[in-house]
């Protein structure tokens, strides 16, 4: 009995400091999950943040690449007017270039003015034939076609129409547009220049935000792993913690048992023949057999019973003392 009371004294002291280190290893799984959580809203928060700057990013990238194309096209008519600029010097020189490397603004003026020169002759040439009139009238109406292709151009680009007959003025006139185009393109450049530098700080932001993120992530999830193999621990501890539970029930159901059975056995030994239902049900069969049933101790064959009529017959008669008297 000592030894079955020292084995349970063992088993819990052993629940004791499992559920102790149960409750430890709880403690540790809840605070790494804690910890996973602020970092996960943390991430979430620096992601949020860097999505932010990405969009700020990308709308004044927007802004700024309509600054460049508006430069461009202040380039692109700057040298237009320029090269218009060098085909007139050239025609003051006596040369003429031809091709399709001529400038919009040239073939525009020579165009408008072959148109001129043969509307003129139709109108005033009265010697010319019907075939003839005809052919310039069918080269007039390409012509027109060809202004009407140039004209979009020179309006896109903003070139001002010139008059070739007056070299000199056209000249002053390009000149002056092509310095207001060059004047135009540097302060959009300028502009998109200090549209970078308000960019260029968003970059090392968004940047910097996305490292935190990554970082932040990687907390996230090395506190994941941890809780993760604290709730294996606390799986593991708690199965032990059940088989020993499990074990001190047993311990003490069997404990009871035996009490239950030892205090059963010691009824019986206590109780008597009219409180045996056993041995009553037994009589019972036995009377109901026919059989003689005896009660009480063993007579002893030596002993004798007294006959009430032997010893009434012994029984001496009262003896009388005399008295003194008369006799008869």
């Amino acid at each position: 009995m000592d030894s079955d009371q020292g084995e349970s004294d063992d088993l819990r002291t052993r629940l004791h400091a499992m559920e102790s280190k149960l409750s430890r290893v709880r403690g540790q799984r809840d605070s790494h999950n804690d910890s996973a959580k602020r970092a996960a809203d943390q991430r979430n928060s620096a992601q949020t943040k860097r999505n932010e700057v990405q969009e700020n990013i990308t709308s004044r990238m927007d802004e700024q690449k309509k600054v460049r194309a508006q430069a461009k096209i202040h380039q692109t008519s700057r040298d237009e007017i320029q090269q218009s600029i060098r085909e007139i010097f050239s025609r003051k020189k006596g040369t003429r270039d031809q091709g399709p490397g001529k400038s919009v603004v040239i073939q525009l003026s020579e165009t408008v003015g072959e148109i001129e020169r043969i509307e003129g002759r139709i109108m005033t040439d009265g010697a010319l034939t019907l075939e003839k009139e005809n052919s310039l009238i069918k080269k007039l109406r390409s012509l027109i076609s060809r202004r009407d292709e140039l004209i979009p151009h020179v309006e896109q680009q903003r070139i001002v129409s010139i008059d070739l007959s007056d070299m000199d003025e056209s000249i002053q006139t390009l000149r002056a547009e092509a310095d207001n185009e060059h004047k135009l393109m540097l302060e959009q450049n300028v502009l998109a220049d200090e549209i970078w530098s308000e960019i260029k700080p968003l970059f090392e932001e968004r940047d910097f935000l996305r490292g935190e993120g990554d970082r932040l992530h990687a907390l996230f999830l090395d506190e994941r792993k941890k809780a993760d193999e604290a709730h294996q621990g606390v799986v593991e501890l708690l199965s032990k913690v059940n088989e020993i539970r499990s074990e001190i029930r047993s311990q003490h159901e069997e404990s009871e048992r035996l009490v239950k059975d030892h205090n059963n056995s010691v009824r019986q030994a206590l109780r008597g023949p009219d409180e045996n239902e056993e041995l009553a049900e037994s009589l019972s069969d036995k009377l109901l057999g026919g059989e003689s049933i005896t009660f009480g101790g063993i007579v002893s064959t030596d002993s004798k019973v007294p006959n009430p009529e032997k010893t009434k017959s012994k029984r001496k008669p009262r003896k009388l003392g005399t008295t003194r008297g008369r006799k008869n």
